[in-house]
């Protein structure tokens, strides 16, 4: 699958333990994210319109208002990495 260079990174930090932390407004919609890494880092490359692509190819979830997580597909796609085999 064609995933850009953004995803992947955010796919990796997702498929070691990170998590997508979310903000909504007040009419609902998702206005800021904040990609958190197992180890507590933010990664910067983890942008609005990365986020809204990878929740719409299904690559990750939330499930009940929980931070997003990447899911099984999203785990698959990502390519391997030496520190994510």
């Amino acid at each position: 699958m064609n995933i850009s260079k953004y995803e992947q990174r955010v796919l990796h930090a997702l498929a070691r333990g990170g998590a997508i932390h979310f903000e909504r407004a007040p009419n609902g919609k998702i206005r800021a994210v904040t990609c958190v890494t197992r180890d507590g880092h933010l990664l910067e490359d983890c942008t609005t319109a990365v986020f809204e692509r990878l929740k719409k190819r299904r690559f990750i979830r939330s499930v009940n208002g929980t931070p997003y997580r990447a899911t099984r597909l999203g785990i698959s796609s990502v390519r391997a990495q030496p520190d994510n085999r």
